[in-house]
């Protein structure tokens, strides 16, 4: 079983719509909250080339289904894991846990890639983070 890197996060009422419950684009915001921390916590080179702009992790494609509403001030623990590396691409998985209960799995490619010549280019995944995914993959 892959290792996964967990993010705790509180609802707030900003996140929920006038039914009560999160509104959907929430839990994609909160996929790029735990890929940041992750980042902090594992990589953080890679977060200081993010903040400076020459490096950049463009989402090149993100999913999310649903399964239970989650409401103002719940605990959501966000699990990020590793499902591949392909070039300079990352796929992570996602589960949304209220408690025990499964309310959303997502999942979320990004490319890496360096500014240059006025564009982007593709790059490969910084050996600071290639060496911090390989502890779950």
């Amino acid at each position: 079983m892959p290792a996964v890197y967990r993010h705790d996060h509180v609802v707030t009422l900003d996140e929920t719509n006038l039914v009560g419950n999160v509104y959907f684009a929430h839990y994609l915001h909160w996929q790029g909250h735990c890929r940041e921390f992750f980042l902090a916590e594992h990589a953080p080179g890679v977060l200081k080339s993010l903040h400076t702009g020459d490096f950049v992790m463009v989402t090149v494609s993100c999913s999310m289904d649903f399964y239970a509403e989650c409401f103002a001030l719940d605990e959501v623990g966000v699990e990020m894991t590793l499902r591949a590396t392909s070039g300079n691409r990352i796929e992570m998985g996602f589960e949304f846990r209220r408690g025990v209960t499964l309310a959303a799995r997502g999942t979320q490619t990004v490319a890496c890639m360096r500014r240059a010549d006025g564009g982007v280019r593709p790059a490969g995944i910084p050996a600071e983070l290639a060496h911090a995914l390989a502890n779950f993959s």
